[in-house]
């Protein structure tokens, strides 16, 4: 989903229209409680009353027998669970509500954040049964719909040297494809990734144990989705984690309503969306998905339901183009729906309308979501208004950095806190190259502007004299000024990395350090899948471990300290 956004390549209403720059990120002032930020998305999930409200709210609405069905038909082929089958008897009872999430089908998992995102919503209905005294039942939304293979064919695995290693399919056609990956096999590309996989963790006390679970699942002729399900499923079957998969070709016709409403109303919807992104950037956060004028919110597949599919953007009076087709090829709106009518399984959603579609078919009481997906939500108002749809709780979902404790001795070895490991390179290695000296040497920076900042001044002076003297003396002054800063940057530069590398032992544990907690300098959740943590702790020891410390309705950052 977050692909999606990227992939327009075009300058954002907020580049054209906005006079104000954009300088905040939403999903962080939301969590401060910005004012600004509450004004797009309210934070409900901090207020029991207004929890409550949700609840009783999400539990007027029930679930289809159809969709109940195919719930049951799917589910019953995982890894057998009593509690996912108790959870999905509670769904066919009235008054039952749903906590939902989701995520793309990384390859064996992806990043640490989808197994926190699962247990978010396992700990958020448990919570939320016990204020309100309702069932309620996590759901795992597959986004088997999405088709950005290149954001799901890999995963970054923690190794014994803290280094992520990449583990990757191989499938040449992986950047153009459009085929939906529910679609896609894994191919013979994923027992070489498992080869690389069992290379990297397979010496860990507990690998055998998840290396098995992988590859019973992830075999050649399964899709991505298909693996996906299946270990998710098999590491919270005590749990009841229920998943439903959108692209049953038996819930297309259940589809089909929302996709007519986005058609058929692609300009009012697209005008109040756009108008409502303008509010936002006025208020200076950026959009997240682009609005693109006249276009519905949803994908077509012209060559059946699992070809490639494309965007629809208005090309004359009752005419789409397909965004991206290789031939330029039109519909018309009459096609559209006539398809629509007979293989409703060829229309997807885009990343702004699965949430409609997610809570038209269950009684969604609260979303657990990661930051794009609360910056989705911010711009949804205007989308569930139309469709007389009340939005569900926006919660965000868990948190952890994982301190093992190869992390721990090298904190301790350095004298750092984990938030101290996370800062900027250069001046963590500063900081310990100097703390402990009588002499405290500045930074790279504080000294280059201490040269050259003087000089400079003076130049700034002689400029006007310089001009009424001579004009061509000002030529020279500039460049005077560019090879003086030059020079001085050299210098800089090189005292910087004499104080960096003062202390090779050091240095090296800082990469090592932040190789484990803030790999490439992103959060460690965003990169490192769970083999590593799994292959160490127990599947089922650190799943735990996760579900112990997630506290509900907190966005909060937590160490987990296997």
């Amino acid at each position: 989903m977050l692909a999606e956004a990227r992939r327009s390549g075009c300058p954002t209403r907020s580049d054209l229209l906005s006079p104000r720059p954009v300088t905040s990120s939403f999903p962080a002032a939301w969590l401060k409680a910005d004012p600004r930020a509450l004004a797009f998305l309210p934070d409900r999930f901090r207020h029991r009353s207004a929890r409550a409200e949700a609840v009783a709210q999400a539990a007027t609405r029930t679930i289809s027998p159809a969709l109940l069905e195919v719930l049951r038909a799917r589910n019953a082929h995982l890894a057998p669970s009593s509690a996912r089958e108790r959870n999905l008897e509670l769904l066919a009872r009235p008054g039952t509500v749903a906590v939902v999430t989701g995520q793309q089908m990384g390859l064996f998992l992806g990043p640490l954040f989808t197994l926190y995102k699962a247990a978010a919503a396992i700990v958020t209905a448990r919570a939320l049964q016990e204020e309100t005294g309702r069932p309620c039942v996590p759901v795992f939304w597959l986004q088997t719909e999405d088709h950005d293979l290149p954001e799901v064919d890999h995963c970054f695995v923690a190794n014994a040297t803290g280094t992520p290693c990449r583990v990757a399919l191989d499938h040449a056609d992986a950047a153009t494809s459009r085929v939906p990956i529910a679609h896609r096999q894994l191919g013979q590309g994923v027992l070489a990734a498992l080869g690389t996989l069992r290379g990297e963790v397979g010496k860990e006390p507990q690998a055998e144990e998840h290396l098995s679970l992988l590859e019973r699942a992830y075999r050649p002729e399964a899709t991505l989705a298909q693996a996906f399900t299946e270990v998710l499923a098999a590491v919270f079957a005590e749990e009841g984690l229920v998943f439903l998969d959108p692209r049953d070709e038996r819930l297309a016709p259940l589809a089909a309503p929302v996709h007519r409403l986005a058609l058929r109303d692609a300009a009012t919807l697209s005008s109040a969306l756009a108008r409502h992104v303008d509010a936002l950037t006025q208020a200076g956060f950026s959009e997240q998905v682009h609005i693109r004028p006249g276009s519905p919110l949803c994908f077509y597949s012209p060559d059946g339901v699992d070809g490639a599919r494309y965007r629809l953007d208005p090309a004359g009076p009752d005419t789409w183009s397909l965004v991206g087709h290789p031939r330029g090829a039109t519909v018309t709106t009459r096609e559209l729906m006539e398809w629509l009518e007979r293989e409703p399984l060829r229309f997807t959603t885009s990343a702004l309308l699965r949430p409609l579609l997610q809570d038209t078919w269950l009684p969604t009481a609260a979303y657990i979501g990661g930051p794009g997906e609360v910056s989705y939500f911010a711009q949804l108002a205007p989308l569930y208004a139309h469709a007389g749809l009340p939005m569900p709780l926006v919660i965000p979902r868990a948190r952890f950095r994982v301190i093992d404790d190869r992390a721990r001795r090298l904190l301790h070895k350095l004298g750092l806190t984990p938030d101290e490991a996370g800062m900027e390179r250069e001046a963590l290695l500063t900081r310990l190259a100097t703390r402990d000296e009588s002499h405290t040497y500045e930074s790279a920076g504080a000294l280059e502007a201490r040269l050259f900042g003087p000089f400079a001044a003076v130049l700034d002076t002689l400029g006007e004299s310089m001009s009424r003297l001579d004009p061509m003396l000002l030529d020279a002054l500039k460049r005077t000024r560019g090879t003086v800063r030059a020079a001085v940057s050299r210098l800089a530069a090189r005292y910087g990395r004499a104080l960096a590398l003062r202390d090779q032992v050091t240095t090296e544990r800082v990469d090592r350090l932040r190789a484990m907690l803030v790999p490439e300098g992103a959060p460690q959740e965003r990169v490192h899948g769970m083999a590593y943590y799994a292959c160490r702790f127990g599947t089922r020891a650190f799943t735990r471990q996760v579900l112990e410390a997630c506290v509900p309705f907190s966005g909060d950052l937590q160490d987990l300290t296997p």
